[in-house]
């Protein structure tokens, strides 16, 4: 089943925010090459990688869908997700 436009959007600004979440913690605990990390940050940071990474895989598949089923270039379709992921991170003000 193709996801709406608007599951697309909820989908890359989850994905967003799991990245997020990932350049916190390394930013927090400082890069893995010069601070030796806990195995709880290790595994804490491992975890949130993988929560991105998933989140970001399950995107791209379901823009291809949602772009294929539309019968629409893929990027044209990935420009509007950001338009649209833009103005919801921007409180959905007009701009």
């Amino acid at each position: 089943m193709t996801d709406t436009f608007e599951e697309l959007v909820a989908k890359q600004l989850a994905a967003d925010e799991a990245h997020v979440r990932v350049r916190h913690l390394q930013e927090t605990y400082g890069p893995p090459t010069g601070t030796k990390w806990s195995s709880k940050q290790t595994i804490t940071w491992e975890t949130a990688w993988r929560a991105w990474r998933d989140l970001a895989r399950e995107f791209r598949v379901a823009v291809n869908d949602f772009a294929r089923a539309e019968g629409r270039p893929r990027h044209v379709v990935e420009a509007e997700i950001r338009q649209a992921v833009r103005h919801e991170q921007q409180g959905g003000a007009d701009t």
